[in-house]
């Protein structure tokens, strides 16, 4: 029998008497898969991507990576959230760097191969000598992202790492996003509450409900749109139809707690 890559397997969340996560939560996410969480801000969706990068503890069940439960963080799994988490001492090329100090397990050359290959990745090898602040906001997304993964990650984990961005920048950051899952074979669990932003990016979208997180729906959008993804993509009727669609599961969703 195939080993779920990702497994959550009757997840719950609970702060004191606060039900975050409840009723049990299970998904299965497939290697390369790109999957967003959807939902209103707090419904617990944010929480569940962090108990994946073991930035929170499960009140209940088990998340596993290929078989075998997840515990502490670990190199495996990096994250990427709205602020941009960039060192302002360092240049381009060091912030990519940092994220692998801690790795004995790999030579100084290989380091030095994987920063350049990263930094060239996400199309910044004309700034790899450059502070962060002499570059734009999307730029240091996009170094935050590099980061994640020279350090090893196999996962990506985002919580609406774009939220802070014009609308201009965020749609060319998301279609660079596709474009560096697909050329570097990533797994990404990528959160936010834009219906827009979730149909364009994601191969699967798992819709939660307010608080406490309830799945509404797991919808396969590479099943309607493909895997390719361009700004012409939002224009087409087939986009428009499935955010409409989306759109109506979140609005549903608010009418019935209101």
């Amino acid at each position: 029998m195939k080993v779920p890559y990702l497994a959550f397997e009757h997840v719950t969340k609970r702060f004191g008497a606060l039900d975050v996560v409840d009723p049990p939560f299970s998904l299965e996410i497939d290697r390369r898969e790109f999957v967003v969480f959807l939902g209103p801000s707090g419904c617990g969706k944010t929480t569940l991507m962090r108990m994946v990068g073991g930035l929170e503890t499960l009140s209940n069940g088990q998340i596993k990576l290929d078989g075998f439960p997840l515990g502490k963080p670990d190199h495996r799994r990096g994250m990427v959230s709205q602020s941009y988490s960039t060192f302002p001492w360092l240049t381009v090329g060091e912030n990519v760097a940092y994220g692998m100090r801690y790795r004995n397990d790999i030579s100084k050359s290989e380091k030095r191969d994987r920063r350049d290959h990263y930094v060239n990745l996400v199309g910044l090898a004309d700034f790899a000598d450059t502070f962060p602040n002499r570059v734009s906001g999307g730029m240091r997304q996009r170094i935050a992202i590099a980061r994640a993964l020279a350090a090893g990650s196999e996962i990506l984990l985002m919580d609406e790492p774009f939220g802070a961005l014009d609308a201009q920048r965020r749609e060319v950051l998301q279609v660079e996003l596709r474009r560096i899952q697909r050329d570097d074979a990533k797994t990404i669990v990528f959160v936010t509450h834009d219906v827009e932003e979730a149909v364009f990016l994601a191969d699967r979208i798992v819709v939660f409900s307010k608080r406490p997180a309830r799945v509404l729906s797991v919808v396969d959008v590479a099943g309607t749109l493909g895997s390719e993804r361009d700004l012409a993509l939002r224009d087409s009727e087939a986009f428009f139809r499935l955010r409409t669609e989306v759109l109506q599961m979140v609005r549903a969703s608010a009418s019935e707690v209101a």
